[in-house]
């Protein structure tokens, strides 16, 4: 299935396998229907023929978000697609990607356009990278990009060597933990606007989580975030 549903008017498209230093990430993107039906598109990936058909069958691509600076590869790829659309990401993918033309940078607040819709909150305070994590209301379901990793035996065993096996178990990247990369953790020295921003996400409590890279959660979705940022909780 090119486009799985996973809740009302919300579809998951999983991506390929892209090396990212060496090792196998898997890519995936949420696709949601607003009210109004315009597609709001998070994390593009690969636009290959087959997806593109089934998110034409869906309504019309109008939102291209980028949830930080390292998800926006195929931005270009998709806004030459659907030309009509709007880009959209954080101050920090604005500046990477500064030959494309964005909207004003997202931080908390939820743009008009989705704001009676979608939910979203600004995790800052790190010296390398910021993320908006966002919450769809009608399917309850927060949806993260490189602040939660879960990784199955599954997927370790197929495209990750031993040692990388071993490295992720130790980093806890895995299911059972969900944290985010050790050396993003290491470079937050100012927590208190991440915590804060964590209490809010975790108030909306979420059903549902979805990442951009692991086995996402079907339920006990308010759990899986308290266990997946328990490292930023700590002094």
């Amino acid at each position: 299935m090119v486009l799985e549903p996973v809740g009302e008017l919300i579809w998951l498209a999983e991506g390929e396998i892209v090396n990212f230093y060496g090792f196998p990430y898997p890519t995936r993107s949420v696709v949601v229907r607003l009210a109004n039906g315009d597609l709001w598109v998070w994390s593009p990936i690969a636009l290959a023929h087959s997806l593109r058909d089934a998110i034409n069958a869906c309504g019309r691509v109008r939102h291209l978000v980028s949830p930080n600076k390292l998800h926006h590869l195929y931005l270009q790829d998709w806004k030459s697609a659907y030309p009509d659309a709007v880009l959209w990401g954080p101050a920090s993918t604005i500046r990477k990607r500064d030959e494309l033309k964005f909207q004003d940078a997202l931080t908390d607040q939820p743009p008009h356009a989705w704001q009676s819709e979608i939910d979203q909150v600004w995790f800052r305070g790190s010296a390398a990278m910021d993320e908006v994590v966002f919450f769809h209301r009608v399917s309850s379901t927060a949806i993260i990009a490189d602040l939660s990793e879960n990784f199955g035996d599954e997927f370790l065993r197929t495209f990750w060597s031993r040692p990388k096996r071993m490295l992720a178990r130790a980093c806890k990247l895995t299911v059972g933990y969900g944290y985010a990369p050790v050396e993003l953790r290491w470079t937050w020295f100012n927590r208190k606007p991440a915590r804060e921003a964590l209490n809010k996400l975790i108030s909306w409590d979420p059903e549902q989580v979805i990442m951009a890279h692991g086995e996402w959660q079907k339920e006990n979705g308010k759990a899986y975030i308290e266990q997946a940022f328990a490292w930023l909780k700590r002094s």
